[in-house]
């Protein structure tokens, strides 16, 4: 019997539990909950994380290569170097030099994979419809994700230029993907979840930046912390067209999009310090982590039911 097929887009799983542990780390403090709440999260994203990566290499060579070369599915294979990064910086209160050594290893591979994709996508043959909100992993979610890791670990200069490549990153692609989305049919249904990383552009450059400049609330994080509102917005809009799908595996797309933006409103909850700020801290915490663990038993019924890897194949899905 063949092992089910595992598809690139099932490293989005990873990396929404890496969001989350991110988000309980930030809140840890705030809230007076043990760090221990956090460590656990981090070591289950890092176990699914490495169950994954080898599922997915045993399928061969062949699949990885006609994966890196799918239009629709080639993006979600940045997830399996850029969840590490978030992992390793995990690390840094305990093991300081070795969270330093793997965010130095993993953003490399995250910038490396970066560059490559790009030039396939210049020198292949792309439909525009087969483009979607995914395209942002690869060279913005990536090198703003890794300019976090950077600052923890205190590659200062690292973190700035990964942040500058994330950045103009977003605003090259950004346009792009937006006129995709203003212009062209509606996504095909099972990329619809894809559009919840409309948002993350924003936050994770909002993150990035308040480790960079030491939570300071100055012009950049103002504009970013308002362009984040605005695509938040943007967000409730849409979930009209969310309500309407069928649980998939896609749904794991809504998991760290939303995860950095409760980190980031917890940063902004640190900084700005408003009143009754703990109790907002709770309720941001308690609706993403009701999010997550929701597609997560989800998910894990769907499993237990034969029904995930076949939900994947019917609906023909990322």
């Amino acid at each position: 019997m063949r092992p089910p097929r595992v598809p690139a887009n099932f490293f989005g799983i990873t990396f929404g539990l890496a969001g989350l542990g991110a988000v309980w780390h930030a809140a840890a403090k705030p809230l007076g909950v043990s760090p221990a709440v956090a460590n656990v999260i981090f070591i289950v994203a890092a176990a699914v994380w490495a169950i994954l990566v080898a599922g997915y290499l045993a399928q061969g060579w062949r699949q990885v290569r006609a994966d890196f070369g799918d239009p629709v599915l080639g993006p979600f294979l940045s997830l399996a170097v850029i969840t590490p990064t978030l992992l390793a910086a995990a690390l840094a209160p305990s093991a300081h030099a070795a969270a330093r050594l793997l965010v130095i290893i993993f953003l490399a591979l995250t910038i490396a994979f970066g560059g490559w994709i790009t030039g396939q996508w210049i020198v292949m043959k792309i439909d525009e419809d087969a483009n979607h909100p995914g395209y942002f992993l690869p060279t913005v979610a990536g090198p703003l994700v890794g300019s976090s890791a950077a600052s923890v670990v205190g590659l200062h200069q690292v973190a700035e230029g990964a942040f500058g490549a994330g950045v103009i990153s977003w605003l090259v692609l950004g346009s792009i993907l937006l006129r995709r989305l203003f212009f062209r049919p509606l996504l095909p249904v099972p990329l619809i979840p894809t559009m919840a990383i409309e948002v993350a552009p924003p936050v994770v450059a909002g993150i990035a930046y308040f480790a960079l400049d030491h939570g300071r609330l100055d012009f950049v994080a103002r504009a970013l912390g308002c362009y984040a509102i605005l695509s938040v917005l943007v967000q409730l809009r849409l979930i009209p067209a969310y309500a309407r799908l069928s649980f998939s595996p896609g749904f794991w797309a809504f998991t760290f999009s939303y995860a950095a933006v409760a980190s980031d409103a917890l940063l902004w909850l640190k900084s700005a310090k408003p009143p009754g700020a703990t109790a907002y801290v709770i309720v941001v915490v308690t609706l993403i982590t009701v999010l997550i663990v929701a597609i997560a038993v989800r998910s894990i019924v769907g499993l237990s039911r034969g029904q995930f890897f076949r939900a994947r194949r019917s609906a023909q899905s990322p």
